[in-house]
């Protein structure tokens, strides 16, 4: 296309191989924040609660922006989403991991805000070339 067609117009482009396997690692790694919260939260609680908070948050938002596409924060969110909804099941011996407490309640809700407002932020797609819109 050329320089002058607008860049929503554009159709999107399959990730390289590369590009690929980095949101597969954010996914996992996205999962591996998710647990390790789901842990902490509980242990200390207010302070434990915005760890992990804190720790989903900066996974999130350097994610996208090391990326340099929103794609790597909602990668890292989805595994952090994955995880956590996957250890609010109870199992069949009566185990469960998040109690019924205001904590785990912030943890989950206050999780997906957090995940949401962070893949948000990241840089969408932005035409190449110059930086300076103004000059003709």
């Amino acid at each position: 296309m050329n320089d002058r067609t607008p860049l929503l117009a554009q159709p999107l482009q399959r990730p390289s191989p590369g590009r690929a396997g980095a949101y597969l690692g954010l996914l996992v790694l996205g999962a591996l924040v998710g647990v390790a919260g789901a842990l902490v939260q509980a242990a200390w609680f207010p302070g434990g609660l915005l760890l992990a908070l804190a720790g989903e948050a900066g996974l999130c938002l350097g994610a996208a922006r090391a990326a340099g596409s929103r794609a790597a924060g909602v990668a890292s969110a989805a595994g952090w989403m994955i995880a956590v909804v996957l250890l609010t099941a109870s199992r069949p011996e009566g185990d469960f991991l998040f109690a019924a407490g205001a904590g785990s309640y912030l943890f989950l809700l206050g999780g997906m805000a957090v995940a949401v407002i962070c893949a948000t932020l990241g840089p969408g797609r932005q035409p190449g070339g110059d930086a300076a819109r103004l000059r003709k």
